[in-house]
């Protein structure tokens, strides 16, 4: 039977921010803080994902600071949100995420995505082989996941650690394409509604639609991920989101700039279209008082038939974001 919405799991999705007037220490340090504060209040997940030369975005390797979460935290999933495979070896992630299970058993998920995580220059610093460019995703996929079957005898190649090691792997999408193939495979979706809404419901229902049992999942499991603010007013909430709105701004105008300190009026910093193209893009965001944005929540999970709902935070002041976590947890669950 399905879940009422109130008893749908909540996880959480972090970029490992970098505030104006913040370090790339202190980002870390609140992101060990965010996780603690996440198992404490009841969050199913802490998700790490990977980006590359953006100076507001820590998460450049999520092995690295997953590890050190995991020695912080006892109980709360780690994993990617996601790893993006076509930078990487997919004999590298096994081992990574190998070793990971071996230090936090039973507590690891790999969550897989084509895109980059950077601009193309990046991609192709990244990768070398320029050849490796995401077409070969569903066979990347295939490789990583055979490495974590038990190795045959007389296999020359293994991932120490990796072989035999339970670890759900995910794919992670903002189109059809993620969904069909996670569909085809049989594996767990991660949507990626908090920043292209346009194709949520087209690709939760083809793979639903598609979805081919697997050794790993006998039926469907879609997380949807959503951005969210909540403070103790709903004034407060939409004064603090503005972080959110200059963020996608900025994105929009391809500048890269340190996530930027909240604003009373976003009226002066952008002209009409691109504040329709912002509005638009982050129309499925929740910001408000707790119980506002549980609403809101509450709706998407019943629009969606999400399994999970995993939420990402564009909140400058570390405490204000922590403190948002805990309010909707304290609301939710």
């Amino acid at each position: 039977m399905k879940m009422k919405p109130d008893e749908t799991p909540l996880s959480l999705l972090d970029l490992v921010t970098i505030g104006e007037g913040h370090s790339i220490s202190e980002a870390l340090e609140t992101s060990t803080r965010l996780a603690q504060a996440a198992e404490q209040a009841g969050y199913l997940r802490y998700w790490v994902a990977e980006h590359h030369n953006l100076i507001d975005i820590a998460s450049a390797a999520p092995p690295v600071v997953l590890s050190h979460i995991g020695a912080k935290t006892s109980s709360i999933r780690l994993g990617s949100g996601g790893i993006m495979l076509p930078n990487h070896a997919p004999l590298m992630v096994a081992e990574q995420f190998g070793t990971l299970e071996s230090l936090y058993p039973g507590r690891i998920d790999l969550g897989l995505g084509r895109a980059p995580g950077t601009d193309m220059a990046t991609a192709r610093a990244l990768r070398r082989d320029l050849c490796a460019n995401g077409l070969d995703f569903s066979n990347m996929v295939e490789e990583l996941m055979n490495y974590f079957v038990p190795a045959k005898p007389g296999q020359r190649i293994k991932a120490i650690p990796g072989a035999g090691l339970n670890i759900p792997v995910w794919l992670l999408g903002s189109s059809t394409y993620s969904a069909l193939l996670a569909a085809e495979k049989g594996l767990p979706l991660a949507f990626a509604s908090h920043f292209a809404p346009d194709s949520m419901s087209a690709a939760i229902d083809l793979y639903r639609a598609s979805f081919q049992p697997s050794e790993q999942l006998d039926k469907p499991y879609v997380i949807v991920c959503v951005n969210a603010v909540a403070a103790d007013t709903q004034k407060e909430a939409e004064y603090l989101a503005t972080t959110e709105l200059q963020k996608f701004l900025n994105l929009g105008r391809g500048v890269n700039s340190l996530l930027p300190k909240p604003v009373e009026d976003m009226s002066a910093l952008w002209q009409g279209t691109e504040a329709q193209r912002v509005l638009r893009q982050l129309r499925e965001s929740a910001w408000g008082a707790p119980e506002q944005v549980c609403d809101k929540l509450h709706d998407l999970v019943l629009r969606t038939g999400a399994d999970e709902v995993m939420l990402n935070s564009w909140i400058h002041d570390p405490n204000a974001r922590i403190h948002s976590y805990e309010l909707i947890a304290n609301a939710w669950f």
